[in-house]
């Protein structure tokens, strides 16, 4: 009779214990050369409803005045952010922003580096060499699934990665599975779905390295989490299961 209760209990626990391998990350670290942000970085296009920070400087400080305004540095970063939004330029259903002195710019579609070229050729018109820089500040993107603190996150870093977006949302779950994390992304206007191998580290050396705007990342969550929520996992079904199957040792080895 102990024996059975021993292999019974044996399997259980055994069944409901996650692999190592399903866990650790980058567990072939010394086997891949990674490559240069250059060679794996390609810059969001912007969209509709995207909002721009642009700064412009001159060797003239005064001369720049009707064309930027600046945040003070004093601020917390939340109040920074929010004041950024606000005089933020943001872009129309038509594609556009409605940029001082030199009314409406078309944008959609182009790079951060198109668009700060495209207005330092305007400006150059009334300022001597000036000096443009363009960022996206309305960053957004979402993580779903089996991590602490799943929901849309934002942020003001254009070269964010995988990893510090997952940081953001706590990281994964104990039930997350680390080897099938799905990426969501827009391309060229069509949807495409990516899935990422976290303990491995090739996936460093893609473009899903990077978060890019309005990207949906979800993290699936593992067997024994799936089975925990579905029938064959229930707590009350296996107990109840166990009883049979103890009722029926028993009498068997009466």
């Amino acid at each position: 009779m102990k024996n059975y209760l021993y292999y019974i209990l044996t399997i259980v626990v055994f069944a409901s214990c996650a692999p190592k391998k399903n866990i650790i990350y980058y567990q072939d670290s010394d086997s891949v050369e990674l490559k240069s942000v250059e060679e794996i970085y390609k810059h969001p296009k912007i969209q509709i409803n995207d909002i721009l920070h642009i700064t412009v400087s001159a060797l003239n400080p005064e001369s720049v005045i009707p064309f930027t305004s600046e945040i003070s540095k004093n601020q917390t970063q939340s109040i920074r952010m929010e004041l950024l939004k606000l005089q933020g330029y943001l872009v129309n259903s038509d594609g556009e922003i409605n940029y001082p002195q030199l009314g409406k710019i078309d944008v959609k579609g182009k790079t951060t580096q198109e668009i700060t070229s495209l207005i330092q050729e305007k400006l150059s018109k009334f300022i001597i060499m000036p000096r443009v820089s363009v960022r996206i500040i309305n960053y957004k993107f979402t993580i779903e699934g089996e991590v602490k603190k799943p929901g849309t996150y934002e942020s003001s870093e254009e070269l964010l990665t995988l990893p510090q977006a997952l940081g953001m949302a706590g990281d994964l779950t104990i039930n997350g599975k680390r080897n099938n994390i799905k990426i969501i992304r827009e391309v060229n206007g069509s949807r495409e779905v990516k899935t990422i191998d976290m303990t491995k580290t090739g996936w460093l050396n893609s473009p899903y390295y990077y978060v890019y705007p309005n990207d949906i990342v979800y993290v699936e969550p593992n067997s024994p989490k799936v089975k925990q929520a579905g029938f064959i996992g229930n707590t009350a079904t296996l107990l109840s299961a166990l009883s049979v199957i103890l009722s029926a040792i028993v009498i068997i080895t009466r």
